[in-house]
């Protein structure tokens, strides 16, 4: 297997916004990233009971932990979406869905919720990704 496969098979619902399994060769670098809200740098909340900004931010936010571990939005396999009840699940996603827009989309699994551990924090995003390594990058056997 040469990269990571998203699969959308026949008898399921086809949809552009997600698949619905996918398939990791071994030789992948997994990265998890625990959910981010949408708070700045000193952990302020951002967009306070907007949800389009929330959720831009909460994006925003995401990306920076995925580059930390050498991963951008491309490689994310699975985005796990939690929601407070009564976001404006429309606002949200379109405030983000553009970014995430791909010819082969990650899994999805989204959630409402009574409530989130940041007060004012009105949605969650969580992602694991896989970075397939450049076989150009590995370290030489010595001699």
């Amino acid at each position: 297997m040469d990269g990571i496969q998203r699969l959308r098979p026949a008898g399921l619902v086809s949809s552009p916004a997600f698949s619905h399994v996918a398939i990791v060769p071994p030789d992948a670098t997994t990265v998890y990233v625990g959910g981010q809200n949408a708070v700045d740098a000193d952990g302020r909340i951002v967009g306070e009971g907007d949800a389009a900004a929330q959720a831009s931010r909460a994006l925003d936010n995401a990306e920076v932990a995925l580059a930390a571990a050498g991963a951008t939005l491309a490689d994310v396999i699975q985005w796990t979406v939690l929601f407070v009840d009564g976001v404006d699940l429309a606002a949200a996603y379109g405030a983000i869905g553009p970014r995430l827009a791909s010819p082969e989309p990650p899994l999805v699994t989204s959630a409402q919720v009574a409530g989130l551990g940041v007060p004012g924090a009105l949605l969650e995003i969580a992602a694991v990704a896989a970075v397939i390594r450049d076989p150009a990058d590995e370290p030489r056997a010595r001699t």
